[in-house]
């Protein structure tokens, strides 16, 4: 992919005029006759989405005008890499100044291509941005959501646990970090045996990926990613149809990766540990089984009902692990349950809290950030349909109604009341083509909760 921003310096470049049905006509009466002309010729308005060039006295191209609903949307002019010629672009327009770092970062996720597999030429177009704009926020913001959607559109031939290992690895000798592994039958010497349980029947081995950033004197904060690289469902198989798309099961882990790098590149003021518990849950001989029962880390005794909610036991392992180091603030990526998906739609990032002020900072820094959350409840009756006859709980709900929640339920016997905690359970995929978010892998509540932490714990040191 052709780098999206060029950063000041003397390269020339086309204007690219943003205009809404507020500012168009400000903008008409500036332009010549012929120009003027040119336009109603053209049949041009400030409706979104349109795009025209404007000649010269000579023919040439003197610039672009392009009409935006919105220029608050971080969306706004994100469709334009895709329809501009090759060359290089400036913003200018009424208004566009006070939003350019929202709209760069609309660019810049508009550039965004996955072609390591197949062939095609490369969207060519890249935005100038003075150097007064805050460079290494959008160069963060767009490489992150980048990282993000690479990992998980990645084919699960190439996206096994120790690809996300190796992936982990480099991110921490890049940032300085500490980065430890622990791989296969090691896992049950050191007391994950969910983990194992899970991934012991691919030929890729199960692991507990670690890394740890930051100054000890900063606050703890500690993500967990769900890493299952593909899910079968175990024995309890998943359909064809279900089964097409579960590349992207490790899209949780993608989404800790994307917000660690982020974290790190920006230098935010935490002391960050990633955790990803990371398996392929494939078929074999010695798959685990329904009615089986594991005693987890914590102690807690789980009984097997469905081979296919797998990620849940990998989770409550590494959160247990999370919770011994007591963070002062935790956050779990998973795509866990279709569940959430019925409630809230493939687009929005369901999460939930055991507090309420975590809770609320969560919805108002996504709302800030345009990236879409909305909390669910971890209503507590519902604890009762995870009870078994034979172990301390089971894996999956009697019922499957109020799934997502009961899911969550699940995960809150691992995490401590006075740890504030969230988990986030999304679709980490776009079902459908929009500006800015091409059908595929998605980084979804990134950048809300790294606003969120940003809000929490000071200005990034860039």
């Amino acid at each position: 992919m052709t780098e999206p921003f060029i950063y000041g310096g003397r390269e020339p470049s086309t204007a690219l005029v943003l205009v809404t049905s507020s500012s168009y006509s400000r903008f008409f009466n500036k332009l010549s006759a012929p120009q003027k002309l040119w336009l109603e010729q053209n049949d041009f308005s400030a409706k979104a989405g349109k795009l025209l060039p404007i000649p010269d006295a000579n023919g040439t191209i003197e610039k672009f005008v392009c009409g935006v609903c919105d220029l608050a949307s971080l969306f706004a002019i994100a469709d334009l890499p895709a329809k501009l010629p090759e060359g290089v672009y400036s913003l200018e327009g009424a208004g566009v100044k006070a939003h350019l770092e929202t709209l760069a970062i609309g660019w810049g996720l508009g550039c965004y291509q996955f072609n390591r597999y197949k062939t095609g030429k490369a969207l060519s177009a890249q935005l100038k941005l003075p150097n007064s704009s805050n460079h290494p926020r959008i160069q963060g913001m767009v490489a992150a959501t980048g990282r993000v959607r690479d990992l998980i559109n990645t084919p699960a031939q190439d996206m096994m646990p120790q690809h996300l290992s190796a992936i982990v690895a480099e991110l921490a000798q890049t940032y300085a970090g500490v980065f430890e592994e622990i791989v296969g039958d090691d896992l049950l010497a050191a007391n994950y045996p969910c983990i194992h349980t899970v991934g012991r029947a691919s030929v890729n081995e199960p692991r507990f990926i670690d890394l740890h950033w930051g100054d000890k004197s900063n606050p703890a904060v500690t993500l967990v990613g769900k890493g299952i690289c593909f899910d079968s469902g175990g024995l309890d198989i998943k359909p064809a149809s279900g089964m097409r798309t579960m590349k992207k099961d490790m899209g949780g882990a993608a989404q800790v990766i994307g917000l660690a790098q982020l974290i790190m590149a920006l230098d935010l003021p935490v002391r960050l540990r990633v955790i990803i518990a990371a398996a392929e849950n494939a078929i074999s001989s010695n798959s685990y089984r329904p009615g089986d029962v594991i005693r987890t880390r914590s102690g807690i005794t789980v009984e097997i009902d469905n081979t296919d909610a797998e990620g849940r036991l990998v989770l409550c392992d590494a959160l247990t692990e999370a919770c011994e180091s007591k963070p002062e603030l935790l956050i779990n990526f998973a795509t866990l349950t279709g569940a959430a998906r019925v409630a809230v739609g493939t687009e929005i990032a369901a999460y939930f809290s055991n507090n309420r002020e975590l809770a609320q900072e969560i919805r108002t820094a996504g709302d800030a950030v345009q990236d879409p959350t909305w909390e669910l409840p971890l209503h507590k009756c519902y604890r009762a349909l995870l009870e078994s006859h034979v172990a301390d709980t089971v894996n999956s709900a009697s019922t499957p109604f109020g799934g997502a929640t009961t899911a969550a339920l699940y995960l809150q016997n691992f995490v401590p009341d006075d740890i504030p905690w969230a988990h986030f359970d999304i679709m980490a995929w776009n079902n459908r083509k929009r500006p800015g978010r091409p059908i595929g892998g998605e980084a979804m509540g990134v950048r809300a909760v790294y606003q969120m932490l940003e809000s929490r714990y000071g200005d990034v040191v860039a």
